[in-house]
């Protein structure tokens, strides 16, 4: 807890201040733990730690004294969970459906040690698309209690940042708005863009290996062997073999005409 006050307006330059302060009527009276000095020297505020925060009223005293003159003391009756200032929801996550649109948005409540209930609290959800953070929220939304929220994704090819903050709904919690949280990215954005680079190089590596393969079949032969060619059918016959010429003597005459077929006489001489 920190505590910070002003100098009065004709407080002598060597006024000093202190500090106390009772959490509750059944409590001691405490003095300043760790005072915050200005550049004179002068405390101007108080740190506290481990601080209780009750649903009583605390109570606050700020003394002054000078060597010149009575310095008017200021105190001053505070509910302390009324000002207490909320951390974000902690634990933050978010899980998208591949198929539908829809994303679940997760968290835990701001821990404080005097309301551990959820419904407490409520939130504030603000998500923008990634690549415009600056822009107007895409999306906003207060819910009251609970530890989780559905977010129907307009775009399923964007990135998102989602960011969330806090403040009291009903007991003894603080009604003002706390901390926003660091912002939390999502979407698929970049599965997509990793999906597709995984697939061009796929493709690439099957043509590289099959250009390869058919090159060195050819060269060593295998590709004949895996794909034999078929044989040419065989020219008509035009003739005898003159394997024994000695034995065979062939005349052949055509007589040809437009009108006439081609007549083949052979003789063969035994």
């Amino acid at each position: 807890m920190n505590c910070t006050w002003q100098a009065g307006r004709d407080a002598p330059g060597d006024t000093q201040y202190f500090l106390y302060w009772q959490n509750s009527r059944y409590d001691n009276v405490m003095e300043c733990e760790l005072y915050i000095k200005d550049e004179n020297g002068r405390n101007m505020g108080c740190r506290f730690q481990n601080v209780r925060i009750d649903i009583e009223k605390a109570y606050f005293l700020v003394n002054g004294s000078s060597k010149g003159s009575l310095i008017q003391f200021y105190d001053k009756y505070i509910q302390l969970y009324k000002i207490e200032k909320l951390m974000p929801p902690s634990n933050i996550a978010v899980h998208c459906e591949e198929i539908k649109n829809d994303c679940i948005i997760q968290w835990q409540r701001p821990q404080i040690n005097h309301s551990n209930k959820d419904k407490c609290f409520k939130y504030e959800i603000n998500i923008k698309y990634k690549d415009s953070p600056e822009g107007n929220p895409k999306y906003t939304s207060i819910q009251e209690g609970g530890n989780s929220h559905v977010f129907q994704r307009s775009n399923t090819r964007k990135k998102y940042y989602l960011k969330m903050r806090a403040a009291g709904s009903t007991c003894f919690v603080s009604p003002a708005w706390g901390e926003w949280s660091a912002p939390i990215e999502f979407g698929n954005e970049d599965i997509i863009s990793f999906s597709v680079w995984i697939l061009l190089v796929v493709a690439v590596a099957t043509l590289l290996v099959s250009s390869i393969t058919i090159l060195f079949c050819k060269r060593t032969g295998y590709w004949k062997a895996a794909f034999p060619q078929i044989p040419q059918p065989k020219k008509s016959f035009c003739g005898l073999p003159d394997t024994y010429p000695e034995l065979m003597e062939s005349k052949i005459q055509s007589i040809t005409s437009e009108n006439e077929e081609i007549i083949l006489i052979a003789d063969v001489v035994k």
